[in-house]
């Protein structure tokens, strides 16, 4: 068995530790008190203050954020999955900013898991269940039409497995939305933008809205980065999305509409048969 590795990196101790997807890495924040930093394998994963939940410090957990903040009336809880677990980020802002919500966090490695809940443990008080499994095996355990939302976060070697990004995902996805269910999913590409398109073209094959947030560099191909996907079946908030994209510290852009259409650029929809792993990020992303 592995054992835990610290380090002294100011007055909290850095937690180094193996899980089932390489080497997790807990690095304190010297800005924040109690705020903790996830790497996998250098690869930064998530950011959390367990003093402030609500505080969302990285930029597509900030636009997924106001997604998760436009779903309903501030306030009311909701029932929410979360596909990815890494520090549980986007679950404990649901807790913090909807309280009394109901969610289920879907998490493949189990020793992440564990490291997590030991050393930033869950509000005891947050109705967040987690349960180690494949991302779309866990899915698949959810009740037809529980969902107001699904988030999809998951990575393995930096990269989405290619089964989580199918149009027969989708359905699975679709499945467990309410009729008002709101899909986000965390994508990254880089120029030519292929994986980006194809993500685009099969969630239009199979929800009648959609909106993508990313930074304008992005979405010119001129660099790798991360692409916040929204899908539903209702119209979405676009005009709300779009005001808090560009007042974010690193603003984004919103496209929706024909434009969103054009920039697939005739993509065709993915399916179980052609998925395939989302493009390893340059070693130059993380520095």
């Amino acid at each position: 068995m592995g054992r835990s590795r610290n380090t002294r990196r100011g007055t909290a101790a850095a937690v180094e530790e193996p899980v089932d997807g390489g080497t997790a890495r807990l690095e304190p924040d010297p800005d924040r008190d109690r705020a903790w930093t996830l790497l996998i394998d250098g690869a930064p994963q998530s950011h959390v203050d367990l003093d402030d939940p609500a505080w969302l410090s990285f930029e597509y957990q900030r636009r997924i954020g106001h997604v998760i903040d436009l779903l309903a009336p501030p306030g009311r809880p909701v029932h929410a999955v979360h596909l990815g677990g890494g520090a549980f980020t986007l679950a404990r802002y649901v807790a913090a900013t909807r309280p009394r919500s109901t969610q289920q966090v879907v998490e493949r490695d189990a020793r992440l898991v564990q490291l997590v809940r030991r050393a930033l443990p869950l509000d005891p008080n947050a109705r967040i269940r987690v349960r180690s499994a494949d991302a779309r095996a866990g899915l698949a355990k959810v009740p037809d039409g529980w969902a107001d939302l699904v988030v999809a976060d998951v990575f393995s070697g930096a990269r989405t497995p290619a089964h989580l990004t199918s149009a027969e995902f989708l359905d699975e996805v679709r499945r467990a939305l309410k009729p008002s269910g709101v899909y986000a999913a965390n994508l990254a590409d880089g120029p030519p933008l292929a994986h980006l398109r194809g993500q685009i073209a099969t969630a239009a094959a199979r929800f009648g809205e959609l909106a993508l947030i990313a930074d304008a560099a992005v979405l010119r191909g001129k660099r790798f980065g991360n692409a916040i996907l929204v899908a539903a079946d209702a119209p979405l908030p676009v005009a709300d999305l779009t005001r808090r994209a560009a007042s974010d510290p690193h603003p984004g852009r919103v496209e929706h509409g024909r434009r969103l259409t054009d920039f697939t650029g005739g993509a065709p929809p993915v399916t179980d048969e052609t998925a395939v792993a989302s493009p390893a990020p340059p070693p130059s992303v993380f520095g």
